[in-house]
């Protein structure tokens, strides 16, 4: 599957196959790495990585995968460049385009991200943006077919502020590739109507089903339970109203025991604030796989890279 010159904002640009081919990528990146066979896909590029909103595993997944595949990664801080402030988004993206071979964008405004891709000739990846995280998406996804060996079908359950990007991207991914999706959260933290439509339509031709709800009984047949901060960056003097609206969507063993399965598994993106949307008993359970989902933000990232920038040959699965 060719993906060579696009850029990787958000999943409702890329086909059901082509997120499956990304995951399976990924499986044999990391297959590779644990071997300790490295690649040299991207020997010789230049990959710029522009930071607005701090970050742990964003930062270090695109910086160790450049690494592994014989990248330069050139962090740029919301300090060290001119982004938006001096110099316009367009300009800017129009100088790094002549000296980068590709440009990872984390920040706010995801019209930001849009015009990089627009105005700078290279494939630009969203590393996250207020309105979608699609590499995250990527990388649960690789984490559900590790746990369950396959995707179609599952029950994924989403709890919490349903309106942020994490609930968007994951509505968009599992519609696609035939996730049966629900959100659970309080009326006024629910998803725009029409994503959830165009989701709908997704999961209509994928065989599956999407549902916003506010009832927590919903997570019972759940294989899959995930949640995020209750306050996204940049909303922090919201937290005390929002502890109070989202408090009976907290993930805790007995919503665990709700669903009903032995086999539910407890997600996160990370970082979690133990004691909000998660308690530490679940959080540090067997039944949780964040660490797992964490590591999987490196190698689905580099398959993003990889497959969008690098010269690799295509899995024998995909």
């Amino acid at each position: 599957m060719n993906l060579k010159g696009r850029s990787f904002l958000t999943l409702k640009d890329f086909t059901p196959e082509e997120i499956e081919y990304l995951i399976t990528l990924a499986g044999e990146l990391k297959a590779k790495k644990k071997k300790g066979i490295l690649g040299s896909s991207l020997k010789g590029k230049n990959i710029a990585l522009i930071f607005e909103k701090p970050s742990t595993r964003t930062r270090c997944a695109f910086t160790v995968g450049c690494v592994d595949e014989g990248a330069h990664p050139e962090y740029l801080g919301k300090d060290d460049i001119q982004l938006g402030h001096k110099e316009s988004i367009e300009d800017t993206a129009r100088v790094l385009g002549r000296m980068f071979d590709g440009i990872e964008f984390r920040g706010f405004r995801h019209e930001t991200v849009e015009k990089l891709a627009q105005y700078s000739g290279v494939p630009v990846w969203n590393g996250l943006t207020d309105d979608y995280h699609p590499t995250q998406i990527l990388a649960d996804f690789l984490t559900l077919k590790e746990q369950f060996g396959h995707l179609k079908g599952l029950n994924f359950v989403y709890l919490g502020d349903g309106r942020n990007n994490m609930a968007n991207s994951l509505m968009i991914g599992s519609a696609k590739v035939g996730i049966n999706f629900t959100i659970i959260a309080p009326k006024e933290l629910w998803p725009k109507q029409e994503l959830v439509e165009l989701c709908e339509g997704y999961a209509k031709e994928a065989g599956s089903t999407i549902t916003v709800t506010d009832d927590i009984q919903a997570v019972e047949g759940a294989d899959a339970l995930y949640t995020d901060v209750w306050c996204s960056m940049g909303e922090e003097d919201l937290a005390a109203e929002r502890i109070k609206l989202l408090q009976p969507y907290q993930i805790n063993s007995a919503l665990m025991a709700k669903t009903g399965k032995d086999s539910t598994i407890f997600m996160h993106c990370l970082p979690a604030v133990k004691g909000k949307e998660v308690t530490a008993e679940v959080f540090e359970s067997e039944k949780s796989v964040v660490f797992d989902e964490a590591e999987n933000r490196m190698h689905t990232i580099k398959a993003v890279m990889v497959a969008t920038l690098g010269d690799y040959e295509e899995p024998d699965e995909a």
